[in-house]
């Protein structure tokens, strides 16, 4: 609160999340969906109503899937089961990637989006959520936290601008809470208010990116693909449905005012067929690709999500992606925590996880910047002969897979091989109900046994897991007498592959471990229920 006003409204909650972006509005809904008291604000009245990510991955479909967001059946949403081609100047095939059908979880490689209608998805549902209280048109403006809890103060501003200004006579308030989420984007508040301070990688690139609605959809030799000619390197992607994206990368001799013009935007996209009278121009900007990652975002009774917590490149369009996964592996983290189930350790897991795999994704993002923004003519000519021979040889097997990430150490066994990585999920059938698993059963800690091994799992381990909101089921084929019917053979066969007999599966969808028999699930069941609830003393 500004030295000159007191707050004339003042709230208590659970938990008050700063920031109603994608990423805000998840960790609302999925915290509010747990039955907590969720206060969430934003500084502006409305959402922007511009493009601004476009894409997400088969594990962010699964996510919005699970609070009732169909990204197969979504008008918002488009898929194109297609190549993902790397071309250098003369259009020759660099790379290509697999974006081809769809992953073990169910879901298509990659989807395309349009930002304001995916949060306007968003916003209902956590207006749907009694316990769940949205301020937008207020902007933090002093924040504190102590052993008990938080406190965030706001002001109103004033609606229609897109500068902040506090509007005279306007609402001002105080929010106390237990646990603070800061969603708040690259310069954070929050971020600034607990003093962390981001690692900068040292990579900095100007793009402009022109948003366009054709009239009619151009037709090219694939969806979706990138440029490396050194001229000028270009990004050629879907926009969402009736849209299309084009990045361009700003040279040392653009002037970035006059780039960022409908003229200069029409003429770098002519050589594309698309021109005033076949398209209109939705948005463009001029935004700076950084490189930047906190090394802590657990502070104190703080967590810090999304673009407050790290910044990444484009180039592997998981930038969003890497935000929603920060607060699906929170919620289930900080429900136990506020059941007093758990203390700030499992936090700080859970911080250590994220930061490495959003690490990962970070440097992977920058290595795949410095191959495509190369304008020096030879180093892109040394650059083309080595992907041209190395796509030659690789061409013999089929596309490049999909990237796969690991989690950072945390809730998982490390020696597990199939540890710390996305899930399967297939078609099953359970109790009158038939569908991919999380449809059919639900969403949580699940122990999947197959039936002979049902008996495996101790009876205090059970307890344990009951605890934290998980159960065992056995899951197996038609006439295995299994409780969840495996329709597929999904379940069954990865399980034969991996020489398992019980599959543990988190909330947010990652392998806990696997086991091969009932020592090996007791051993390891221990080890991850004991690094996540506070056990009695005996």
């Amino acid at each position: 609160m500004t030295p000159a006003s007191a707050p004339t409204v003042e709230h208590t909650a659970d938990v008050v999340i700063n920031g109603l972006g994608p990423v805000g509005l998840l960790a609302t809904i999925l915290l509010g969906r747990q039955g907590y008291r969720v206060h969430a604000l934003d500084r502006w009245h409305t959402q922007y109503g511009r493009p601004r990510a476009v894409t997400f991955d088969h594990e962010i479909a699964r996510v919005l899937a699970m609070i009732g967001i169909d990204p197969d059946n979504d008008p918002a949403i488009d898929f194109h089961d297609d190549h993902y081609y790397w071309l250098n100047g003369d259009g020759e095939i660099l790379m290509e990637i697999d974006w081809l059908g769809k992953e073990d979880n169910g879901f298509r490689k990659r989807y395309w989006f349009s930002q304001p209608e995916l949060e306007d998805r968003l916003r209902v549902i956590a207006q749907t959520l009694p316990n769940v209280t949205l301020h937008f048109g207020r902007d933090t403006v002093a924040f504190a936290q102590d052993e008990d809890g938080v406190t965030l103060d706001f002001r109103e501003t004033v609606p229609g601008l897109r500068t902040v200004e506090y509007a005279e006579g306007g609402e001002s308030g105080r929010i106390r809470a237990r646990y603070a989420i800061g969603a708040d984007g690259a310069n954070s508040f929050l971020r600034e208010s607990v003093g962390a301070e981001m690692t900068d990688l040292g990579f900095l690139f100007h793009w402009l990116i022109v948003d366009t609605k054709p009239e009619v959809m151009p037709s090219y030799r694939t969806h979706h693909f990138q440029v490396c000619d050194p001229v000028r390197p270009t990004t050629v992607v879907p926009g969402g449905p009736g849209r299309r994206r084009w990045e361009f990368m700003m040279l040392p001799d653009d002037d970035l005012q006059e780039m960022l013009t409908p003229q200069a935007a029409w003429k770098l996209l002519e050589p594309w067929d698309i021109r005033p009278d076949n398209a209109s121009l939705e948005r463009l900007a001029l935004p700076r690709f950084e490189a930047k990652y906190l090394e802590k975002w657990h502070h104190g009774r703080t967590m810090l999500v999304g673009d407050a917590a790290h910044l990444m490149p484009p180039f592997a369009g998981e930038g969003m992606c890497a935000g929603l996964r920060d607060v699906v592996n929170l919620a289930w983290r900080l429900d136990l925590v506020l059941q007093g189930l758990a203390d700030g350790n499992l936090l700080d897991a859970w911080s250590d996880e994220r930061r490495d795999q959003a690490k990962w994704y970070i440097e992977f993002s920058v290595d795949l910047g410095k191959i495509i923004c190369i304008t020096d003519p030879a180093e892109a000519a040394a650059r083309d002969a080595r992907m041209l021979a190395e796509h030659a040889e690789q061409s013999k097997v089929g596309p490049l897979p999909a990237h796969e990430t690991i989690l950072g150490p945390g809730t998982w066994v490390a020696e597990d091989g199939t540890a710390g990585k996305t899930g399967i999920q297939g078609r099953v059938a359970h109790q009158g109900r038939t569908g991919r698993f999380d449809d059919a059963v639900g969403h949580g800690w699940f122990l999947l046994s197959i039936p002979e091994a049902a008996g495996d799992l101790d009876p205090g381990l059970a307890a344990d897991l009951e605890r934290v909101g998980g159960r065992q089921l056995t899951v197996g084929g038609p006439d295995s007498g299994a409780e969840v019917i495996d329709l597929d053979g999904t379940y069954s066969t990865w399980m034969s592959e991996h020489g398992a007999l019980h599959l543990l599966m988190r909330p947010d969808f990652y392998v806990a471990f696997v086991a091969g028999d009932a020592a090996e699930l007791t051993t390891r069941l221990d080890t991850i229920l004991s690094g996540m609830i506070v056990r009695a003393a005996a």
